[in-house]
């Protein structure tokens, strides 16, 4: 839902400023209170023009669960009207008009189940009375913040290395384990009846044999084609986008290379590729996790 950024604002600031505890309004001193203040902070400073419309228990309430993974706790109808009573209130209010009635207590919910989301890739980094401090503090523009730009800077800095360092050892724990994955996989489809094995370790069977000429290095080619994973996860499929694909085949991996160059116009295989002709330990995007095998269905369709 794309309303936090315009909602949050001014609807925290005169809630918070009543509700937020004594303990909430202590200056951040561990590395995990900066972390939460920065991203209250974050929050408090995407003001726009409103008015303290929702009960601060129940968006906390609804930020911990949206965190947690649980149930929205609207459900999609009340959520949409909610929502377009919230802006009506917004727009009615900077034109000095009166606001519609409103369930404060429902306002929280859905406020909290938006933020809550945009907030998963920081769970467990961050505790909820210093985020509340720091969006209080964002909120209100005659504030002080408890940490100055530069520190806040400093914060977000370190936090987005350490956030880097621990991407980095998962991936690494995942390529490890696909590794393993592969070489379990390979060994067992080359027993399997018609499929061969280059001297590069590219498998491939004939799904139809084709009878045109077979492209030549520097040529290019037109193909058809479906990529998945091993699990079955298609990334991606010329038959999806509806129309055939066209490169040179020194323009793609080299398990493409290699293989395409073996087949004959009109000709379908599928291809096994080892991570090593593939995408190697970086993967590619987030489609294509590290160390991973590819399997292609490729029709060879010309040759130019």
């Amino acid at each position: 839902m794309a309303f936090y950024p315009r909602v949050l604002g001014a609807l925290f600031a005169t809630v918070l400023a009543m509700g937020v505890s004594h303990a909430q309004n202590a200056a951040p001193a561990s590395d995990r209170d900066k972390v939460g203040y920065m991203l209250g902070l974050d929050a408090g400073r995407s003001i726009g023009p409103g008015l303290p419309d929702l009960d601060l228990a129940a968006f906390q309430r609804a930020v911990e669960n949206a965190m947690s993974g649980g149930k929205p706790l609207l459900d999609a109808q009340e959520a949409r009207q909610i929502q377009q009573v919230l802006i009506a209130n917004i727009a009615a209010r900077k034109a000095g008009k009166p606001a519609a009635a409103l369930d404060r207590a429902r306002a929280g919910l859905l406020l909290g189940a938006t933020v809550g989301q945009s907030l998963l890739a920081q769970r467990g980094e961050f505790d909820m009375p210093m985020f509340l401090h720091g969006v209080k503090d964002g909120a209100d523009p005659a504030a002080k913040p408890a940490l100055d730009a530069a520190q806040i800077e400093q914060v977000r800095a370190a936090f987005a290395a350490r956030r880097a360092a621990a991407r980095d050892v998962e991936r690494q724990a995942q390529g490890q384990a696909s590794l393993q994955q592969e070489q379990a996989f390979l060994a067992q489809n080359r027993q399997v009846k018609g499929v061969f094995v280059t001297p590069s370790g590219l498998q491939y069977t004939i799904l139809r044999q084709g009878t045109g000429v077979r492209p030549r290095p520097g040529q290019r080619v037109r193909v058809n084609y479906v990529g998945s994973l091993l699990d079955g996860h298609t990334f991606d499929s010329s038959y999806a986008r509806g129309e055939p694909a066209e490169f040179g085949l020194d323009q793609v991996i080299r398990g493409w290379s290699e293989g395409v160059a073996m087949m004959p116009v009109g000709a379908k295989y599928r291809f096994w590729i080892p991570a090593e002709l593939g995408y190697g330990a970086a993967g590619a995007g987030s489609d294509i996790p590290p160390n991973a095998t590819l399997m292609f269905d490729v029709e060879l369709l010309g040759v130019e």
